[in-house]
């Protein structure tokens, strides 16, 4: 008898499970939609259960891997789409009013991956509006699994409460200035935000173009690299996806790391930060050495200077991507994300270009300090979730500290791969979490090393009672 139930095992487990004819698709697609269907009315993570697709699919799976035409790792596994990825013939609304009925006639090219993957669509996940850092009123809110009164990530906050949760086997998020991070970190998942570039945006409702990032969250290491595996490669529709060839990103999954060189600068990691994450993150680096890494002292200069910035840039792109509707629909927007809007109006051409100064700066900094480490090692968030209240949830949206992103911002900034993996649990029983960042297109070394942090530790093993 397998001792974990079958709603927490990890993409890896069920595969393993249909390929030796003890599962089928058809009876795990079955089982995820009834828990769907019994626990979701109050996790709130869905927007749109696809449940009819689904089992369509299950079916089909399970034809052709009884036939013996297995695509691969993903073929009958069910997972979840951020509802900002278009999906040919379903609602995909951004958790935007003005996008309520918005239904493509085409997959985003993520979508189309996942499918020809073999991968079950079982629905698309909520989110904050426009994926910034508020909800519109008129859409669920999304519940933490380990506590409902605490935050869930912001953005894709969706995904990581039903992956989190149980309520499927891996899920899409997206990144622009934390928000593959974050929910994996409050929801005590695995989050891998890939190279920008790597992943084609092509369908993918934007926030800010040239930080946006599309990545798997998953309850395992392992699971992450088979979805980015999947989605990731040149797209002819996405000029800025990068020509590179997909590598097999579990490649040396199983070997140790004794010889990786990994940084880490206890001042930038610890320095103003919950004193409980900081402790879990430096027993981290122990892990690691005691795996074999090699652990090089980093110096990282002041980041928060250079996230202020963040705002400028971020909103300013985001009345670009949202000018089908802003103005002309302004009062159609909640209040947390026209605020934002109405910032980004604002911002002139000086200061656009200022804060870009400042993100190049930011990201001449960071590549010095790799010329001597193959992998920066430090928290993906400042704190554990936070309590939420109406105001934070629905706005006006207020200004965070800069130590807020902190962990996150510079690596969106530079486009750099990031894994967040689970690393401990507060005395109030809050997930915390260890942020992996590499060198671009290293997301095999990262994985690597988050495996090897994973299978000496055992925080991944962990899940809320819900």
């Amino acid at each position: 008898m397998h001792e974990t139930p079958l709603h927490f095992r990890t993409i890896t487990e069920i595969a393993e499970g249909i390929a030796s004819k003890q599962l089928s698709p058809v009876e795990v697609t079955t089982a995820m939609l009834e828990r769907i269907d019994r626990l979701d009315s109050r996790l709130k993570s869905y927007a749109t259960v696809m449940a009819e697709h689904a089992m369509a699919a299950a079916q089909k799976a399970e034809s052709e891997i009884n036939a013996g035409q297995c695509r691969g790792p993903l073929h009958g596994i069910p997972i979840a789409i951020k509802d900002l990825c278009f999906t040919k013939g379903v609602r995909t609304m951004g958790a935007a009013t003005v996008l309520a009925d918005h239904v493509p006639e085409f997959n985003s090219t993520v979508v189309a991956k996942l499918e020809a993957a073999g991968a079950i669509l079982l629905g698309k996940l909520n989110l904050t509006e426009g994926a910034m850092g508020g909800y519109n009123p008129k859409f669920e809110i999304p519940k933490n699994p380990w506590n409902a009164d605490r935050w869930t990530g912001s953005s894709s906050s969706g995904s990581g409460v039903a992956t989190a949760a149980g309520l499927c086997f891996g899920s899409l998020g997206s990144d622009t200035g934390g928000s593959i991070r974050f929910p994996a970190a409050a929801c005590g998942t695995v989050g891998l935000k890939p190279t920008w570039g790597r992943v084609s945006r092509y369908g993918v409702l934007a926030l800010a173009e040239s930080m946006d990032h599309v990545g798997p969250m998953t309850r395992g290491v392992a699971d992450a690299g088979i979805m980015l595996e999947a989605i990731a490669g040149f797209d002819p529709n996405d000029a800025t996806s990068l020509p590179d060839a997909v590598p097999n990103m579990l490649e040396g999954l199983g070997q140790n790391i004794r010889g990786v060189r990994i940084g880490f600068d206890e001042n930038y990691a610890t320095n103003d930060i919950d004193v409980e994450l900081a402790e879990a993150v430096c027993a981290g680096v122990e892990v690691l050495k005691a795996c074999g890494a090699e652990i090089v002292a980093a110096q990282l200069p002041d980041m928060d200077e250079y996230v202020a910035a963040w705002p400028t840039l971020c909103s300013a792109e985001a009345v670009a991507a949202h000018a089908a509707t802003y103005p002309s629909q302004r009062d159609a927007y909640g209040p947390w994300f026209r605020g934002w809007l109405d910032m980004g109006a604002k911002v002139t051409g000086a200061e656009y270009a200022k804060a870009n100064n400042l993100r190049a700066a930011c990201t001449g900094h960071i590549r010095r300090v790799f010329e001597q480490i193959d992998v920066l090692v430090c928290p993906s968030m400042s704190a554990p979730p936070h309590f939420v209240t109406p105001e934070m949830l629905y706005g006006p949206n207020e200004a965070r500290p800069p130590k807020f992103q902190r962990f996150t911002v510079p690596f969106d900034y530079n486009g750099a791969p990031t894994l967040s993996v689970p690393c401990g649990m507060n005395s109030e029983g809050l997930p915390l979490s260890i942020q992996f960042v590499g060198k671009h297109l290293a997301e095999p070394l990262l994985c690597r090393t988050g495996h090897a942090y994973e299978m000496a530790t055992a925080w991944h093993t962990l899940h809320p009672d819900v």
